[in-house]
């Protein structure tokens, strides 16, 4: 009878690492999903601060290249690279300088932020005054870092702020 008691006893020594395994995969499988979900969110929520950041900035500087290209660095935190966030660049913010209307686009720019002035208050020049300028970013995807979640990949919704000119670089 020991005999039987102690082979029993041996078919079962394995069980309990075999079920610890399963429950720990399973475990860490959920823990990694967590972590890809709360970083997808962060990523959502970084966009809105970084198109805050840049209409932000927009509205006090003029439409120069140089000035969108400090624009755009300002919004991306100076190109500090954050942390699992190579999603978003430069090319993915777009800054459109819009007209009274808060739809149209200006087209016919004023000369430099004077004449800008000079343009919003001049009745027959209102098509060439920027009054408003929105920041969008576009065109982002969330790729999850680890590659057991790729289902979760997916474009990420527009990030859109349209704030109210300022100064737009005006100096007395």
């Amino acid at each position: 009878m020991r005999t039987s008691h102690a082979s029993s006893n041996h078919k079962q020594q394995g069980v309990a690492a075999v079920e610890f395994a399963l429950v720990a995969l399973l475990f860490f499988t959920i823990l990694l999903a967590i972590i890809e979900i709360g970083r997808m969110l962060f990523i959502f929520n970084t966009m809105q601060e970084m198109t805050r950041r840049g209409a932000r900035e927009a509205v006090v500087r003029w439409k120069s290249t140089a000035d969108q290209n400090a624009i755009k660095t300002i919004a991306l935190f100076n190109d500090v690279t954050m942390p699992a966030n190579p999603e978003i660049t430069a090319a993915n913010i777009t800054i459109t300088y819009l007209q009274k209307d808060g739809i149209t686009e200006v087209t016919d720019f004023p000369a430099d932020p004077g004449d800008n002035l000079s343009a919003c208050g001049d009745i027959t020049r209102i098509p060439n005054c920027i009054y408003s300028v929105r920041v969008s970013i576009t065109g982002a995807t969330f790729t999850p870092m680890m590659g057991l979640f790729d289902f979760l990949t997916m474009p990420l919704p527009t990030s859109e702020v349209t704030m109210h000119a300022e100064s737009l670089g005006f100096t007395i």
